[in-house]
Parts: structure tokens; sequence; C-alpha cells
């Protein structure tokens, strides 16, 4: 059977830097950090650093009564940024509930807020102190279900957890059903919330984000010679992806997607399989990419791990490839910011412009490739996207502009 070309007709970004399409693309390209101090959880937890979202409100963007009651963080950024994709393509719930309907998502944790807080009041008040609902809201599961309420339908849904890549997956997922004509409407992407004591401080304590709060506005700092290591942020981007005899006008075609594992002791090599496959997927040869929206968090091993495969993979051709990081920007939400990465790269694709790599001053040998600390004008037409993931997971998409 005959593969149906897949494109991105709604985006759904809910994140630091903005949320809402036009509020984040504008947050984007300012070329500035949204990392700042955290202190939600009091100073007698060291110092922390996060990019985070002030004053979220799920009731801003669905009635609450559609919602479960206790539902997690990670839940109500998926649904708002299901809400906001919708009607950025301009579906609405009654066409949603006459067609074939498929809700994907994808998170690297479970609600960690929830589980602590029962855990906690056991701890405190004893074995009555449980609550019963942690069981069916803290679940990834929770969060397609709990989209699904939100909009009123009764859709097949699928969720996926693979470490950082998990977002990405989804959206690989969601873009391969519809491909394959066993769905028509795929509402899809990766969510996270992950600004709680369990994992902020497991991640600290494993170097995977700062444990300083000095110039916290500097800390993410991808591919440049004076990078340590990500800061951890929460957020979410959701997708309306349709085939492209949908009569709505789409951004890009998901063109093609792979996963690969690092070789033992080779952190990011995986990425060389991923890209080539994808591109195999896609039918296209690396030259015809004009842009990299790269993993990048930061961190000292896995940018210049990241670096050496692109180099394995484009050859002579990297350096004149045009490369951005949004970590510097807006951090690292673990499993969301590969779908971050492709809100980014499909807005740019549209409007013409490589966002800047934020903090990206001193340029490090090991990570020879072309970025910015600006944004820049380019016209460009394939973009590859990078996720990496603990674990030794990788995955890569290509984009290829409507």
């Amino acid at each position: 059977m005959k593969r149906r070309r897949v494109k991105i007709t709604g985006v759904g970004p809910v994140t630091p830097a903005g949320v809402g399409r036009e509020a984040f693309w504008q947050g984007i390209l300012e070329p500035v950090s949204y990392v700042r101090r955290f202190e939600k959880l009091g100073e007698e937890y060291g110092p922390l650093v996060a990019a985070h979202i002030d004053r979220f409100n799920v009731a801003k963007f669905v009635d609450r009564d559609r919602l479960p009651k206790g539902i997690g963080r990670h839940t109500q950024f998926a649904v708002a940024g299901a809400v906001l994709a919708l009607q950025d393509s301009g579906l609405t719930e009654t066409e949603l509930e006459t067609r074939d309907c498929l809700v994907v998502t994808g998170s690297s944790l479970m609600d960690f807020g929830g589980i602590s807080n029962s855990t906690y009041a056991v701890y405190s008040r004893g074995p009555q102190a449980a609550l019963p609902r942690t069981i069916f809201t803290t679940t990834n599961a929770n969060v397609t279900e709990a989209v699904s309420r939100a909009l009123n339908i009764a859709p097949r849904t699928m969720t996926l957890q693979n470490s950082c890549c998990s977002g990405l997956d989804a959206i690989g997922y969601a873009a391969g059903v519809i491909a394959r004509g066993e769905a028509e409407i795929a509402i899809c992407g990766g969510t996270e919330a992950p600004l709680h004591r369990c994992p902020l401080l497991e991640l600290r304590a494993a170097g995977l984000t700062p444990p300083t709060v000095e110039t916290p506005e500097r800390l993410a700092r991808p591919f440049d010679l004076w990078r340590t290591t990500g800061v951890v942020s929460e957020g979410a981007c959701m997708f309306v992806l349709e085939a492209e005899s949908s009569p709505r006008p789409g951004y890009s075609f998901v063109s093609g997607y792979a996963v690969a594992n690092d070789p033992v002791g080779e952190v990011c090599g995986g990425l060389v399989e991923a890209a080539n496959l994808a591109l195999a997927d896609s039918r296209m040869k690396a030259e015809r990419v004009d842009a990299i929206n790269a993993w990048g968090p930061g961190h000292r091993q896995i940018d210049a791990g990241e670096a050496d495969a692109m180099r394995r993979v484009f050859g002579g051709m990297l350096g004149e490839i045009p490369v951005l990081s949004i970590k510097g920007a807006i951090g690292s939400a673990l499993g969301a910011a590969p779908a971050i990465q492709i809100g980014v790269a499909a807005l740019a694709q549209r409007h013409g412009v490589v966002p800047a790599t934020v903090n990206w001053q001193y340029p490090d040998p090991a990570c020879a490739f072309n970025v910015h600390g600006r944004p820049r004008a380019v016209d460009h037409a394939v973009t590859l996207v990078n996720a990496h993931g603990v674990g030794n997971v990788n995955s890569c998409m290509i984009l290829e502009r409507c």
C-alpha cells in the first residue's frame, strides 16, 4: 500500500518562552535565556535553577469539569497544548467526533509531584492517608486519557516512554499511523513537568543540572567552549497531524523518522544510525538537509558526542549547514524537549529564520558546528531534528517544508 504524506497542520506550544504559537515564536526569537533561580522547593534543598512556566492555569484552555481531579502538571500542559494545536489547525471538536482520530503523547517521567505527595502523606499520617487517585492520575497513560476527555472525543490512544526521546517518538509513531491510512487525524506530542524534589535533586546529583544559582541565565551554554552541563525545564508541545489530502494548510511534512541506540561507550554515537535511517525513510540524501535542530543540552560530553555524530553523517558539508539548539533559551524539558524542537523547526521553516543558540559565544573545536548567538534569516526547506536520552537512546526526524 502506498504511504501517504503526513503534514503538521497545528502547533500548540506550552513553554517558558511563551504559551501558544505566536507568543512562543516571539519568545524563541528573542536571543535571551528563560532560565532563573528555582526557589519553589525551599532553601533547605540547596541551589537549583530551571526554566519554568509562570502562572499557568489549565482552566484558561478547557473547562475544569472535563478534567479528572488531581491530574498532574504535565497532563495539564498536554491538555492546553492539544487545545492550542486544534485552534491553530482550525479543527473543531465536532469535526473530531466524526473523524478517525488518534492521540499519542510522550513523557520520560510519571507525575512525580503526585507520587511524592501521596508518599509523604502515608509517611506522615499512616496508611489511611494514601490517595487512591494517585493510581489513576500519575501514570503517563493518564495524559492521553485526560486529553481525550478534555476534547470530548473517544480516539485510539498510545503513550510512549523512551527517556528524553519520548516526545519525538510520539510524533513519529502518530505520523506512521496516518501514513499507513489507519487514522485521519492525530493529536500528538510531548509533555513534561519534572520540577519537583524528585527528580530535581537526583538530576543535580548526577551532574545533569547545575549545582549553583550564580548567573542562572548563563548556565545553559550549548556547544560553547565553557559549557558545563544542561538545565532542566518544563513544558509541552502538541501537534495536529493529517494526511497531505487534508484541506488545511500545513507547516511541514514529517518526511522521515528513525531510532537507534548508542554503541557501548560512545555517547550520542547512535545519532549516526538514527540520522541515516531517518534520511533513508524520507528518501533523501544528506546534502538535502538545510538546517539541523540539534539536541545540544549544553552538557560537555553530550554536545561533543552529537557534534562528532553529525560530522560522521555530513562530512565536509557540516560546516555549511546552520545548526541551532534551543536549550540555552529554555533548558531541557526532558521528554517534551524534542517535541518543542519540532515546533521550532516547523515555525522556522515557515518564517525562513534559524533562531539563535542562546549563550553560544566561544567556539569549541570539539563542536565544529555552524552556530550563532543571534537569529539568522535562512530560507530552508529540510530540517533534521535530533534527540538523545539517558539509556543510550536516540531519535531523529526529517521535516520538509510544505
